[in-house]
């Protein structure tokens, strides 16, 4: 199984004097099991692309293929599709509407109409992968922290047993240990699981810690696609549209450039502790 994205272009009110191009001629092939990040500053078009990979919208041209079928031809069961490509929105209070957690993260199983024993396993499950404590599971999910919630939106795409799991913005509005604790939650469940996971941010940190691959969009176009020491490399780039590198990179290349022998490439502040300490000869 893979997602392969065949110059894919989208206009937003095609047609009018309104229209605005979203996406531009994207190419893209993801293979199974990758951790992939999609940044861009506010316009670039990365929040457009993730709701392609599940159909939400539909390019104005171009193909998109899952699992070697066209998800735009005349017989693709689209229903199909959301259930194996699972979209979780920035705001989880569009997910959810039960009176408690618990029913909240049965409602996506029940649609698929499964026995209520499998839907009740699938939900607990689901609790259990994102961490939210038993003693929640039947409360109102508008009594929860906006980090909860954002654990029990998780939880209720996860319920649905999907293949690919994408994330938009999982931690915006959350306090650094929030952030921390729902992205090491995230990774976890990819590691153990080998499932495909788009990341959707803006927060250079977040990437550079935990994904395998970096896609960045700049005005609806692909600028560049990499591994994060590789898209870094290109900080000056990255400034010229908006954006930037981790902080520990121009602390590292501060440092270069003051004589010290140290990694560049390193992106996480673990690798760039143990490179400036290799420099120092500790």
């Amino acid at each position: 199984m893979s997602i392969i994205l065949d110059h894919v272009n989208y206009i937003y009110g095609q047609d009018t004097p309104l229209a605005v191009a979203a996406l531009r001629d994207v190419c893209l092939q993801i293979p199974d099991g990758q951790f992939v990040g999609i940044i861009g500053h506010t316009g670039s078009g990365k929040s457009t692309l993730a709701q392609h990979l599940n159909g939400l919208l539909r390019a104005t041209s171009g193909h998109i293929y899952f699992d070697g079928e066209d998800i735009y031809g005349k017989d693709y069961d689209m229903k199909k599709l959301r259930s194996r490509v699972g979209l979780v929105f920035q705001y989880p209070e569009h997910q959810l509407f039960e009176v408690d957690v618990f029913s909240d993260v049965c409602f996506g199983p029940k649609n698929l109409g499964l026995e209520r024993r499998e839907v009740e396993l699938r939900a607990y499950e689901a609790l259990r992968k994102v961490g939210l404590p038993d003693e929640l599971f039947y409360q109102s999910p508008f009594d929860l922290s906006g980090g909860q919630k954002r654990r029990a939106a998780i939880a209720g795409v996860l319920a649905m047993k999907p293949e690919v799991l994408i994330l938009d913005e999982p931690t915006a509005g959350l306090d650094p240990r929030g952030r921390d604790e729902i992205l090491r939650q995230i990774k976890k469940l990819q590691t153990e699981s080998g499932m495909t996971i788009f990341l959707v941010s803006h927060s250079m940190e977040d990437v550079a810690e935990y994904v395998d691959r970096i896609i960045v969009m700049n005005r609806g176009s692909v600028l560049f696609d990499d591994v994060p020491g590789e898209v870094f490399r290109h900080y000056k780039e990255l400034e010229d549209v908006g954006l930037a590198a981790p902080q520990v990179t121009y602390i590292l290349h501060l440092l270069k450039e003051r004589g010290l022998d140290v990694d560049v490439d390193a992106t996480t502040i673990g690798e760039a502790a143990e490179t400036v300490l290799h420099a120092l000869g500790r």
